[in-house]
């Protein structure tokens, strides 16, 4: 995983504030850019990109204590319904939910700074609870807060990123947006991951960036944008830092008939199209909805 980041105010005093928001609090992530360029450059030139359409910038993103996330919302939510943000399961205030642990309805006054397009600080908001979370299957995080859409476009002039309802394509030019950061990396989708197992965990049909993606610790949580739709297709999540197989931080890639292959420097994502069918009226989580197939306690 894209380890919270614990250290990141060690890493902006030592490394100065000019260059911080490109490296991370740790070695294993300020090494990871050359050993991505190293490793992946050749298996991955054969993607055709397409034309990215539009500049996406960081507007509806936030940043939490350790980790990156969004304001998000469904195709269905009403302005005067509370809005939501989105997150890793692993960037839980309360830790990593173990394997098969899912957190429903949990209470939480977390806050996140809410940033405009350019990054700047645009004001605070709060959860009321952790709707869901989860690190089975997949990675997220989504929590309730305590203001509406509607309060939030008034008071900060701000609106939510729209979950896309539809799985992402191979191929399509994707950004990155890091609140933690304030940073986006730009690549494309390089293909899909039947399972992606890393330490006690295992994810399903993860998304598997090109190289260019160089995520390091402090994106977790960080929505993946479609670049000509502006909607949210995933949610970074992690990669491999040191060539090792299905360890902490060193995923490994398994595909139906159980074949491992190990990527080191190439990063991942979790599909976010499961989610919508899983929110109902009043975006509260309905986990027997048709259609949802998330994971229930």
């Amino acid at each position: 995983m894209h380890k919270p980041l614990v250290g990141a105010l060690f890493a902006v005093l030592l490394l100065g504030a000019g260059t911080a928001p490109a490296v991370a609090a740790t070695s294993h992530d300020a090494a990871a850019p050359s050993t991505v360029k190293a490793s992946a450059s050749s298996s991955h030139a054969a993607v055709k990109s397409k034309a990215r359409t539009k500049a996406v910038g960081f507007a509806g993103t936030v940043a939490l204590s350790n980790c990156s996330g969004s304001v998000i919302r469904t195709p269905d939510s009403q302005p005067d319904d509370p809005a939501l943000v989105l997150s890793n399961g692993h960037c839980l205030e309360s830790g990593f939910p173990g394997p098969g642990e899912v957190v429903l309805d949990q209470p939480s006054t977390r806050s996140f700074t809410l940033l405009d397009d350019a990054g700047g600080d645009a004001g605070t908001v709060r959860a009321s609870k952790v709707a869901y979370g989860t690190m089975t299957d997949t990675d997220i995080s989504v929590y309730q807060l305590t203001s509406t859409y509607a309060q939030i476009e008034s008071d900060y002039g701000i609106q939510a990123l729209e979950l896309d309802t539809a799985h992402p394509t191979q191929g399509t030019a994707i950004t990155v947006a890091s609140g933690y950061w304030k940073r986006t990396y730009s690549c494309n989708v390089d293909g899909f991951v039947y399972r992606l197992k890393e330490g006690e965990w295992t994810w399903k049909d993860s998304v598997r960036y090109t190289s260019a993606c160089e995520t390091i610790g402090g994106t977790s949580g960080s929505p993946v944008i479609d670049d000509a739709t502006g909607k949210v297709v995933a949610v970074n999540n992690t990669g491999n830092e040191d060539g090792q197989e299905c360890t902490d931080n060193n995923p490994c890639e398994v595909d139906e008939d159980g074949k491992v292959t190990v990527r080191q420097g190439i990063n991942y994502a979790q599909e976010t199209y499961g989610i919508v069918p899983c929110i109902g009226a009043g975006n509260a989580f309905d986990l027997d909805r048709e259609g949802c197939e998330l994971p229930k306690p």
